[in-house]
């Protein structure tokens, strides 16, 4: 069940951003060129809250003095009620009737990702954000978050507690767990955003709506989950550096939360393994040179295979020399079978995330299709290679340990060559998504 409670008819014209723009020249906040400030250009804050009656004031009174002094587009701010056991609901309502440009929604289920969900989903607003109710993290950052979407550059907009320039104050277990979250995305996702789990975001509502309809997740998965799919379908992410102040007084339970999420991981490396975390999405056209007589590379040499060739040929030679020096530097304690199979775990490894990551960055494979695919082609490369070292061993007089290492050397250039077209033809080579060179 969906309640909807707006405020008062004289401020509901400004809800919709047919109102008049009659707000004060911002104070603060100085928007450059990039911005292309636009009295057409409408925004929705979202403001999930439940059991918040006693934060749900305070947050509302500053986050409406702030947006109706600072903010240069219309906006109007929506308090989404998850199934509230107290007065949040009657104390939303109040305050809608109080405050012009509020609007309040209940819902009967609980839920962050659900809340953020529901109204992104149905918006009539060019850009709809949404913040936590204890504003942890400070409004200074909204104007640098939203710009980017005025002017059409970036899809959506993130704010980053882990971003060169941001400034948090928490306690040490709660950075730990999140620095440690983050690391784990990245890792096994191959992503480039520094913070999954920030309470501020932003996004241009008709990019995003596809991405809401391949969502699944109701509670705070929903943050990383959104930004997955904005990465995996070729979405441009903006982050913003932000300053954090932890609110104790907190309904989110952190280690529990964090054990979700892990899960929330693994459901999404499946969906995109399996091509079902595709949205139909439009994708940004390819850059162009600005300048008119800009001397340009053909066509021919900026072509997907060039760079993929270029970054193959780097990494075959890291991964070469690497398995060498770790297999020479292991040969002095194990035999030529346990050191080379250690080497080449390491660098297979290595290897696959790089390829992942560069060279087929921009095919749907997650992590878990890369590395499985590449068992196969590990078990290949440990035969072929552990079979000419003890070939090399068996034929020659007085093998030195020099001519050992070349001749693995070689073996594993082979092995390389081998991998990358099948990398290239099995594990990436299906529904590729044009990457940006």
């Amino acid at each position: 069940m969906t309640d909807i409670t707006h405020g008062t008819a004289t401020d509901r014209a400004g809800i919709d951003g047919r109102g008049s723009a009659s707000e004060p020249t911002p104070a603060r906040f100085s928007p450059s060129r990039t911005a292309i400030p636009s009295t057409s250009t409408t925004i929705e804050i979202v403001v999930p809250a439940h059991n918040e009656e006693r934060a749900l004031p305070g947050c509302l009174r500053t986050l409406h003095a702030r947006l109706r002094d600072e903010l240069p587009y219309p906006w109007h701010i929506t308090v989404v009620d998850n199934a509230s056991t107290d007065r949040t609901l009657e104390v939303a309502r109040e305050l809608a009737a109080e405050l012009p440009r509020v609007r309040v929604v209940h819902l009967d289920r609980k839920g962050k990702g659900l809340a953020v969900r529901t109204v992104w989903g149905s918006s009539e607003a060019d850009i709809v954000a949404y913040m936590d109710v204890d504003l942890s993290t400070g409004l200074d950052g909204f104007l640098p978050l939203i710009a980017p979407l005025v002017s059409g550059h970036s899809d959506l907009a993130i704010g980053s507690r882990l971003a060169p320039g941001a400034r948090t104050l928490r306690g040490l277990r709660r950075e730990f767990v999140s620095r440690s979250y983050n690391a784990l995305i990245r890792f096994t996702h191959g992503v480039r955003f520094s913070d999954g789990q920030c309470g501020f975001k932003a996004a241009r509502t008709r990019v995003i709506r596809p991405l809401l309809e391949v969502a699944r997740d109701d509670r705070f998965f929903f943050d990383t989950e959104l930004l997955l799919l904005a990465d995996h379908n070729g979405l441009r992410v903006h982050e913003v550096a932000v300053d954090w102040v932890e609110d104790v007084d907190t309904r989110v339970n952190i280690m529990g939360t964090a054990m979700r999420n892990v899960l929330g991981l693994w459901r999404m490396a499946r969906l995109k393994a399996t091509g079902r975390a595709r949205a139909a999405v439009t994708p940004r056209p390819g850059p162009v040179a600005e300048h008119p007589n800009a001397v340009l590379r053909p066509r021919a040499e900026r072509g997907v295979l060039t760079r993929e060739v270029g970054y193959f040929l780097a990494i075959g030679l890291a991964s070469t020399i690497g398995h060498a020096l770790l297999y020479w530097l292991l040969r002095f304690w194990w035999s030529p079978p346990a050191a080379n199979l250690v080497a080449l775990v390491a660098l297979t490894v290595l290897n696959t995330e790089a390829h992942r990551r560069l060279t087929f960055r921009g095919a749907p494979a997650g992590p878990v299709r890369a590395h499985v695919g590449s068992v196969v082609l590990f078990v290949l490369g440990y035969a072929m290679t552990t079979s000419a070292v003890l070939c090399f061993r068996h034929l020659a007089d007085e093998p030195s340990h020099l001519a050992e290492v070349v001749t693995l050397a070689a073996a594993s250039a082979v092995v390389t060559v081998v991998r990358f077209l099948a990398l290239k033809l099995v594990v990436f080579g299906r529904h590729r998504v044009p990457a940006s060179p």
